[in-house]
């Protein structure tokens, strides 16, 4: 299934103006908004954070490369043209789980 074919299976993400990934000691490592060219991220990690438990796990990293289906191959071609794939490839490949807070319209 192509990335915008999963899109429209997913859950809206249209009740967020943001979504923060969180490090272990609760800082933010990165924000994305609800915003074009990143609400497609915005919904894929609200879905895995929902999935998960709120969090981003190596596993949900994996299935997120799963839903980004045709943009992985770009990123792993270029990378930082796709900065939230690049971390979800990192973080498939690590142990570390990652919070995710919400941030309302």
């Amino acid at each position: 299934m192509n990335f915008a074919d999963r899109l429209k299976q997913l859950p809206s993400a249209s009740h967020l103006a943001a979504l923060q990934l969180l490090g272990a000691d609760g800082q933010v490592l990165a924000t994305i908004e609800n915003k074009p060219g990143q609400t497609g991220s915005l919904v894929v990690y609200a879905a895995l954070a929902a999935l998960y438990g709120g969090q981003i796990t190596p596993a949900a990293a994996s299935l997120g490369l799963e839903w980004y289906a045709e943009h992985v191959a770009d990123a792993r071609a270029f990378p930082g043209k796709h900065p939230n794939i690049d971390r979800l490839l990192a973080w498939a490949q690590g142990s570390e789980r990652f919070a995710v807070r919400t941030v309302a319209v």
